[in-house]
């Protein structure tokens, strides 16, 4: 599948389209993934650490970026492409992470705020 017409060299090693690789082109060439296809790997040039990616397409992140091609923010980071750590409070939110794209925390019951750090109307005591 990966091989150019003109056979091989003196060596026996075959002549291989771009993304392919190996001495018969049986595997996919850096930055490309899933053989017999070898499609590009797309990594995300914010989020990921190079263009290489494993077999299966998985691109290298960086730690606060996740996803197939590293193209959104991990658990507790929001905002892509910046990918801010989220603040939320700990007595005051359920999980310690935040919505993806607006950093809002979910909150325990009676308590509010993006980083769910007070109390709802008609609450008090907070964080106890």
């Amino acid at each position: 599948v990966g091989t150019l017409p003109g056979g091989c060299d003196s060596v026996g090693r075959c002549f291989c389209r771009p993304e392919f690789a190996g001495p018969r082109c049986e595997q996919c060439s850096p930055g490309h993934h899933s053989y017999p296809h070898c499609y590009a790997c797309s990594c995300d040039s914010r989020g990921a650490v190079d263009n290489y990616c494993s077999p299966a397409g998985q691109c290298r992140c960086h730690a606060n970026f996740a996803g197939h091609t590293c193209n959104q923010c991990a658990l507790g980071f929001y905002g892509y492409p910046s990918c801010t750590p989220c603040q939320c409070s700990r007595e005051g939110s359920l999980h310690g992470t935040c919505d993806q794209e607006t950093g809002q925390c979910s909150c325990r019951p009676k308590v509010t705020g993006l980083r769910c750090d007070s109390c709802m109307p008609g609450a008090y005591g907070f964080p106890h």
